[in-house]
């Protein structure tokens, strides 16, 4: 079993309870998750299995989209609701304003990480520190806010709604936090649903429930993406005289595949791009190769037999 099982995080589960709960589902040991979400989230959580394990590191860069509720004057230790609010006050920015905060975070932005995550500092993480009552300097990092908008604006509760597509390494607590800081009256995350990851979407995932039925109906494999679904590139498919070349992980020259002609529902277009997916002389996936122009071969990337 090899593939990616876009499952449905439902809100209470840690990003590795869901793993651990697959692992005796579908009594697999490789099993890994593509990108943490906190245990009040819920949404999309890719998972690898098997061999797609190699896959996560390369999942977890993926732009990811948001939908998450901002709690105006409200401010936290946790930058949610699950911490204790250290602040609350009154917020009597007008809706144009709140506009306006939003608006000015679409870009590359310089955002501090909380002290409540999993980044490590001196080898250990941030939350530990913190549960301790420890705060400690983080330094800014640099993401992207892709894309960010209001989808609704609750004025009695003070809460905005927003949608955001955001570069890896984001965190939306601080994002809700900065735009809380932004207007003045300071503000937390409430409800967080992540609606999209890479090429997975939200109304295609499926909870664990879910997972179990199709199991025990013996019809999983309906529900697991294949590897090279992933990467959305065009393919090469090898000559077989030199399918061995691919299984020992060496380069080819151009002549050693069809052409750079790509695979695509069994028809064939001229490609030019430097990563492909390579499929053996028989059409079964092998590996991922990216092709080094000054040299004008394909180096493997990374395999997957």
């Amino acid at each position: 079993m090899n593939g990616i099982i876009n499952i449905y995080k439902e809100k209470g589960y840690t990003s590795h309870d869901v793993v651990a709960k697959l692992r005796g589902i579908l009594k697999l040991r490789r099993i890994g998750h593509t990108g943490t979400l906190d245990p009040d989230a819920e949404g999309v959580l890719p998972i690898c299995v098997g061999k797609a394990t190699s896959l996560c590191e390369y999942l977890t860069e993926k732009e990811k989209e948001y939908e998450a509720d901002i709690h105006l004057g409200i401010i936290t230790d946790t930058l949610d609701l699950s911490g204790e609010i250290l602040e609350s006050n009154e917020c009597n920015c007008s809706y144009d304003e709140i506009v306006d905060a939003v608006n000015s975070f679409q870009g590359e932005i310089m955002q501090i990480p909380p002290m409540y995550s999993a980044i490590k500092v001196n080898g250990k993480r941030l939350y530990s520190l913190a549960r301790n009552g420890q705060e400690i300097e983080r330094k800014p990092r640099k993401v992207n806010i892709k894309s960010i908008e209001i989808i609704e604006y609750i004025e009695d509760s003070k809460i905005v709604r927003i949608r955001a597509t955001v570069s890896k390494g984001t965190y939306i607590r601080s994002l809700c936090d900065d735009i809380g800081r932004k207007l003045g009256c300071g503000a937390c995350m409430g409800k967080l649903v992540r609606t999209k990851s890479g090429v997975y979407v939200i109304e295609e995932a499926i909870k664990l429930v879910d997972v179990e039925n199709a199991v025990r109906n013996d019809v999983i494999a309906k529900s697991i993406a294949t590897i090279e679904s992933v990467f959305g590139m065009p393919a090469v498919r090898t000559l077989a005289e030199f399918d061995k070349r691919v299984k020992n992980g060496n380069y080819l020259e151009e002549n050693m595949v069809q052409s750079k002609t790509v695979q695509k529902d069994d028809a064939y277009i001229i490609t030019g791009d430097d990563d492909v997916c390579v499929y053996l002389s028989d059409n079964s996936f092998a590996a991922v190769y990216r092709f080094d122009r000054e040299r004008e071969v394909y180096k493997p990337l990374k395999m997957f037999i």
